[in-house]
């Protein structure tokens, strides 16, 4: 039976990637909608984003639904700097307007409605951005968390540390709080950090197969690709961009890609300086219960030969 998720997301052209990864994927997941939540670019944008992917996948019927618009106690900090203005800059002449609906119901409210609809043990929650959505859902609703089958996300970071300030990763550091209310639920999380996500290098080579599908999608990918590498190439004089997000979809898919040591991961709420920081025990020297996968290695030519092989379905 294909696997239900819910993917959770602030798209962001490595978000479009990992949607479009799904949607490639029917026979291994059932993508039950999408909630959209601001982190990379405010919530107007991160919710129109999200179903012009799903329209350039020929898939308007894709439920989608506006979230949190800012984080739990925070401020709202986003990065366009790294994906542009619109975040899904790159494509041109750029995606259209989607003409499909945002859905009525609060992206939260889709959240705890699915997880008490559906048989317990039955979702998993995918989230690719701040942890805003999920950790709200699990705030009003404290009876879902133990019916959600497993939170596979890209956040953190171990030995590769930060990438929006020192100690920290993007995603984690945007809402640290909300970030601490998932990862002390007690709910099974497989953690996708930098440490995996550097790993998976959109090189030359890589973009240009994917390119080389011909199809609206694989131009498309290769265009937000383009766009969204150039700043971290140029950050960490790589090879080519990391291709953060699908890595979450690719784990469901084929498991055996990827490695990592069941540990702790404390989230750093208080410090001026380390504020975000996922604190992961990796070699355990302390006596703190795992509450996490940590992901430690990827196959990444094994990663890239999925994707491309995915898009070119659609």
């Amino acid at each position: 039976m294909a696997r239900k998720i819910i993917i959770d997301t602030d798209p962001g052209q490595d978000d479009a990637v990992a949607i479009l990864l799904a949607l490639a994927s029917p026979e291994e997941i059932e993508l039950l909608g999408i909630t959209a939540v601001a982190g990379n670019v405010p919530l107007s944008l991160t919710g129109v984003n999200a179903r012009k992917v799903c329209e350039l996948a020929d898939r308007p019927d894709v439920l989608v639904y506006a979230g949190c618009d800012a984080p739990i106690k925070r401020p709202l900090h986003t990065a366009e700097h790294v994906h542009g203005k619109t975040g899904l800059d790159g494509p041109e002449p750029p995606l259209p307007e989607p003409v499909m609906p945002l859905q009525d119901k609060h992206g939260v409210d889709f959240i705890i409605d699915t997880l008490r609809t559906e048989p317990a043990g039955s979702v998993t929650l995918c989230p690719m951005g701040p942890l805003t959505n999920i950790a709200t859902a699990f705030k009003k609703a404290p009876d879902i968390v133990e019916r959600v089958q497993e939170i596979v996300l890209m956040g953190g970071a171990y030995f590769e540390v930060g990438n929006i300030t020192p100690a920290a990763e993007f995603n984690i550091w945007v809402d640290p709080e909300a970030s601490d209310i998932v990862f002390k639920s007690g709910v099974p999380i497989v953690v996708m950090p930098l440490d995996v996500t550097h790993k998976v290098l959109c090189t030359p080579p890589r973009i240009e197969a994917i390119r080389e599908l011909g199809s609206k999608v694989g131009i498309g990918v290769a265009e937000m690709i383009d766009f969204f590498e150039r700043f971290d190439t140029e950050k960490y004089g790589s090879d080519g961009g990391p291709l953060h997000d699908p890595c979450v979809i690719a784990y469901l898919l084929k498991p055996d890609l990827f490695s990592g040591r069941h540990i702790n991961v404390e989230i750093e709420t208080q410090s001026e300086l380390t504020l975000g920081m996922t604190v992961a025990d990796w070699w355990r020297v302390t006596d703190r219960t795992a509450n996490a996968l940590f992901i430690g290695d990827v196959d990444a030519q094994g990663f890239f030969d999925l994707l491309t092989e995915r898009l070119a379905r659609l």
